[in-house]
């Protein structure tokens, strides 16, 4: 590797070759310490460093994400865990420092899309931290340092091929970035936009009534949003996203697989889901995907015979009514959408599970129409007059 250059192996495919990285300037921002980075990886890294860089910068908290192919699956902030959710994430036994707390609920989020993920911290990775890394399928994690004891754990992940990058904090990049599609360069000022409370001011609904926690989570959602493939949808509660909805060509789309996400996240911390019978021994990304098979609609009748292999015994699955109920508690959710909500369709759906607060640009002709649908469930909606696109 040379100060202003990084060879690799190939780009987003093994036929994409020469690849590599590299700056105008007389270094690159950052240092290797384990393993060698893909083209993938550092657009995860790179994209993802920001999203925690801002969190931390706006909460003055410890954040976290897990991203996977350039969207973030989570995001979140260092807020003390509950004792369902220390459950939900499989960290009821262990001590965790507010950082790797921060990376636990990034994780946590949409656990099965963080299978394999990139992991991105704003603080120096503490032991605690490096533990829970090194228990996770996880190619890689960038963050401003380490300690001795945490990359002695990480340099033994993946048989010594796990990839940690520790990032120059201090580096910021030039006003005007640039990019190659098809042979022809396209140039814009970065979106350098560091969100605030400002930006919540216009709240456009007849209830006004947004608290400390909701115009945190708010902020979250539109930081996450920021770094997410357009278009994009984004639910948070309690410091951490639950669901994303990213890169759909429909504003709808993007609300319901946000909302199905979350309601999947909600159903994780159900009693009966939570005491799921394993047998000793089996990973996290195991349970994971039985848990989702649980709650799935559609299972077929392989898919309940290979639980044998993993549960005690099978349990009675929640049925509709089950679900509907737990799901029915659900409520206090932020959401924030990249840009303006053109129909009410997605108030409708976005209500069903527990959203209360709403960020969005605003600019729609059926505005009005939108706003109504939210003073009919009593949700308080702000526009901030800034579209997030992220592509």
């Amino acid at each position: 590797m040379k100060d202003f250059e990084f060879v690799l192996k190939y780009g987003c495919n093994p036929h994409q070759k020469p690849a590599r990285i590299f700056t105008n300037n007389n270094s690159l921002p950052f240092k290797i310490l384990n393993g060698n980075p893909g083209y993938i990886n550092f657009m995860d890294a790179f994209n993802s460093w920001q999203l925690v860089k801002e969190l931390k910068q706006i909460t003055g908290q410890p954040a976290a994400a897990s991203f996977k192919h350039v969207s973030p699956a989570g995001a979140a902030v260092g807020i003390p865990l509950s004792d369902s959710l220390k459950k939900s994430y499989f960290v009821e036994n262990m001590d965790l420092s507010p950082v790797a707390t921060a990376y636990v609920r990034a994780r946590g989020g949409d656990r099965m899309s963080s299978f394999g993920d990139w992991a991105a911290i704003s603080d120096i990775v503490d032991l605690a931290t490096a533990k829970i890394l090194s228990s996770s399928v996880s190619d890689g994690v960038i963050a401003p340092g380490y300690t001795d004891e945490a990359l002695n754990i990480l340099k033994k992940k993946k048989k010594g091929n796990y990839c940690v990058i520790e990032m120059d904090c201090t580096y910021e990049p030039d006003n005007i970035e640039r990019r190659e599609i098809f042979g022809i360069t396209f140039e814009q000022k970065r979106n350098d936009v560091l969100t605030n409370e400002d930006m919540l001011l216009n709240v456009v609904t007849d209830n006004k009534a947004i608290s400390a926690d909701a115009k945190r989570d708010l902020l979250i959602s539109m930081v996450t949003l920021k770094y997410t493939q357009s278009n994009s949808v984004c639910f948070v509660l309690d410091g951490q996203v639950i669901g994303v909805g990213a890169g759909q060509q429909s504003r709808i789309h993007c609300t319901r697989l946000a909302a199905s996400k979350a309601d999947i996240w909600f159903l994780r911390q159900h009693p009966t889901v939570i005491n799921l019978p394993f047998k000793d021994g089996i990973p996290k990304f195991h349970r994971d995907n039985l848990i989702d098979q649980f709650l799935s609609d559609d299972i077929t009748p392989m898919e309940m015979k290979e639980w044998n292999n993993i549960l005690n015994y099978i349990p009675n699955r929640l049925t509709k009514t089950e679900k509907a109920e737990w799901l029915s508690n659900l409520t206090g959710v932020a959401l924030g959408s990249d840009g303006f909500l053109p129909f009410t369709d997605n108030i409708h759906r976005a209500a069903q599970s527990g959203v209360k607060y709403i960020v969005q640009p605003g600019g729609s002709l059926r505005d009005d129409i939108v706003i109504e649908a939210c003073n009919k469930y009593n949700i308080a909606m702000t526009f901030s007059d800034i579209r997030l696109f992220h592509h």
